[in-house]
C-alpha cells in the first residue's frame, strides 16, 4: 500500500466530528393512570414523563427537554379542553414548586402554615390541582430538572432572557403540534422568574408562532426589575417595598400598639400611601431634604418598620432587602425569610449585615427536592440518573444583554399581546409576606402598564397572607386554587360569549 492510499483512508475532519459527537438523543416517555380527588370528585389521568429534542432547521438536535404532562382521561373533545403550560423561575428553577406545590395532582405535605415538617417527607393527593378544570404540562427549561443541551452545543446558548423564551416557546409549539392541542384554549401560569418568561411567551408566541393565548396566570411577579434593584440611584425599590416591611414587622409584632391592634389591610393601606406621597416626595429631595422634614420621615419610617431611627438615620432613609432580614429580630438573634418574611433563622453572628440563609428556602429544598426524584421513579416510571436539577447555579451569567444599560421590562411584552389579543386576560397572584417580588411593586408595574381602558379590567388581582410561595400556607393554598379555578373558568371562549 501506498503512501497516498494510507492518506486517502484518513478520516476527514466531518467524519471525525461525527464520529466524536454523542449519539442523538432519544425522546423517552412513561404513561401511567392514576386517580386524584377534588372536591369530593375522583378523577382519572394519564401522566406523562418524558422528554422532547429540540433540533433547528437542519434536523440538528440541540437540547433535550424534560416534561410531565397531566391529562384528563375520557374527554371526547380535546379541543373544548383547556391546557395550561407551567413552568418557575430563578433563573435557574425547575418546574418542581408549582408542580408539587398547588397546580399537580399531587403535592408535598406540609404543615398548614407553611413550616418545616420532619424528613422524610411525603406526597398526598392534591385536591386543590387545576386538573378538574384543564390539562397540564410542566416544563423545566434547559439545565434545570433533567433537561440538558445536546453536546457539543453549549449550553450557555439557552441562558438569557431571550434565549429561554426562545427555547421554551420552541417546546410549547412542539408539544401543542404532536398532542393535537392548536384548537384547544392555552393559557400558562408562571412564577417568580417565570412571570417573566411568561410575559416574554405572551408576546412571542403570539407574533413568532401565531399561538394566541387565553390567560396568563402569574403568581409572585416580576415584569419590571427596576421595581426590585437595589443598587445606587435607583430609589424606587425603597418605596415599594416599604409595605411588605410593615407587613414584616406587623406579623413580628414589632409595631406600635395602635398599629399592631389594626387588622393587616389597614396597616398596610396607611403605609402605602405614605409611600407614595411623603417618602416618595422625600427621597426625590435627596440633598436638599429640609432636615425637619427628614426627621419627620425618620420617625414614620421607624413607626412603620419596627426598625430604630439612628439605624434608620444610618441607612440615608433607604432600607435595603437583604439588610432588613437580619435587622427587624436582631435582638432576638433571629433573621426573616426573603420568600416569606414570616419565618424565621438562626445565623451564627447575629451581628453581621446580612443573613446566612434564607430560612423560608431551607423549609422547602429538601422536601421538594426529595419529593420530586422518588415521585419521577416511583409512581411516573420515568427513569434518569441524571441529577435532578432543583435550582441550579449552573445557568450564570445569565444573558440580559437585550436590555443593556437598562432594566429588564417585559411588561411592555405583555401590553403589546393584551392590545393585539384582546381576549387574552391575566391573573395576578400576590403574598403580603413576599420579599423577593413585593406586591407594591407588582401594583407599580401594572399602574404603569399604559393598558387601555378598555382592557383593564382583563387583568385580576389575589393577595394571600402568605410568602412568595403562598401555596404553602394552606388557607391561601385553598383560596388560591379557587381564584385561579375561577379566573381560568372566565377566560373560556364561551364565558366570553
Amino acid at each position: 500500500m501506498t503512501k497516498k492510499d494510507k492518506k486517502e483512508e484518513q478520516p476527514s475532519k466531518e467524519e471525525k466530528q461525527a464520529q466524536e459527537r454523542p449519539p442523538e438523543p432519544k425522546e423517552k416517555a412513561s404513561k401511567t393512570k392514576h386517580t386524584v380527588v377534588i372536591d369530593g370528585q375522583e378523577i382519572a389521568y394519564t401522566a406523562t414523563a418524558g422528554t422532547l429534542v429540540l433540533k433547528d432547521e437542519e434536523d440538528k438536535p440541540k437540547a433535550s427537554l424534560f416534561y410531565v404532562a397531566y391529562t384528563r382521561d375520557g374527554v371526547d373533545d380535546v379541543a373544548q379542553r383547556p391546557i395550561t403550560f407551567s413552568f418557575n423561575g430563578g433563573p435557574g428553577s425547575s418546574s418542581v414548586w408549582l408542580h408539587l406545590g398547588v397546580v399537580g395532582p399531587r403535592r408535598v405535605l406540609m404543615s398548614p402554615e407553611g413550616e418545616m415538617l420532619s424528613p422524610p417527607y411525603t406526597l398526598v393527593n392534591n385536591e386543590y390541582s387545576l386538573l378538574d378544570v384543564t390539562d397540564l404540562v410542566f416544563i423545566d427549561p434547559v439545565s434545570t430538572g433533567y433537561s440538558r443541551a445536546y453536546p457539543p452545543e453549549e449550553a450557555k446558548q439557552f441562558h438569557g432572557v431571550e434565549q429561554d423564551i426562545k427555547s421554551v416557546g420552541e417546546f410549547i409549539r412542539l408539544y401543542t403540534t404532536r398532542a393535537k392541542r392548536w384548537a384547544s384554549p392555552k393559557f400558562l401560569i408562571g412564577e417568580s422568574y417565570g412571570t417573566t418568561r411568561a410575559a416574554g411567551l405572551s408576546g412571542h408566541l403570539q407574533n413568532e408562532i401565531g399561538m394566541y393565548l387565553n390567560g396568563i396566570m402569574l403568581v409572585s411577579s416580576v415584569l419590571n426589575f427596576q421595581s426590585i434593584r437595589f443598587v445606587l440611584s435607583n430609589d424606587l425599590p425603597y418605596i415599594l417595598f416599604l409595605p411588605t416591611y410593615a407587613a414584616a414587622a406587623w406579623y413580628h409584632k414589632r409595631l406600635p400598639d395602635d398599629l399592631q391592634q389594626q387588622d393587616l389591610r389597614t396597616v398596610l393601606a396607611e403605609v402605602k400611601a405614605f409611600a407614595e406621597r411623603e417618602y416618595t416626595l422625600a427621597l426625590m429631595q435627596g440633598a436638599r431634604l429640609p432636615d425637619e422634614e427628614r426627621q419627620r420621615i425618620v420617625s414614620r419610617l421607624a413607626r412603620y418598620t419596627g426598625l430604630s431611627e439612628t439605624y434608620i438615620e444610618q441607612t440615608n432613609l433607604r432600607i435595603n432587602i437583604h439588610r432588613f432580614v437580619k435587622e427587624l429580630l436582631r435582638d432576638e438573634r433571629r433573621t426573616i425569610g426573603r420568600f416569606d418574611a414570616r419565618l424565621k433563622g438562626i445565623d451564627r453572628d447575629a451581628a453581621g449585615e446580612h443573613h446566612e440563609y434564607d430560612p423560608s428556602y431551607s423549609i422547602i429544598q429538601g422536601a421538594y427536592g426529595g419529593m420530586l426524584n422518588d415521585y419521577v421513579r416511583s409512581e411516573l416510571r420515568f427513569k434518569s440518573d441524571l441529577p435532578y436539577e432543583i435550582l441550579t447555579g449552573n445557568v450564570h451569567p445569565w444573558d440580559y444583554s437585550k436590555f443593556q444599560n437598562q432594566y429588564v421590562n417585559v411588561a411592555e411584552t405583555l401590553r403589546g399581546a393584551m392590545t393585539q389579543n384582546p381576549f387574552l386576560k391575566v391573573f395576578v397572584g400576590n403574598g403580603y409576606y413576599d420579599l423577593a417580588t413585593p406586591f407594591f411593586a407588582t401594583e407599580y408595574t401594572f399602574d404603569h402598564l399604559e393598558l387601555d381602558p378598555s382592557l383593564q379590567d382583563h387583568i385580576t388581582m389575589a393577595y394571600y397572607e402568605a410568602g412568595h410561595m403562598m401555596y404553602l400556607h394552606q388557607p391561601s393554598l385553598a383560596k388560591l386554587k379557587a381564584d385561579l379555578a375561577r379566573f381560568l373558568t372566565a377566560a373560556l371562549p364561551e364565558a366570553e360569549k
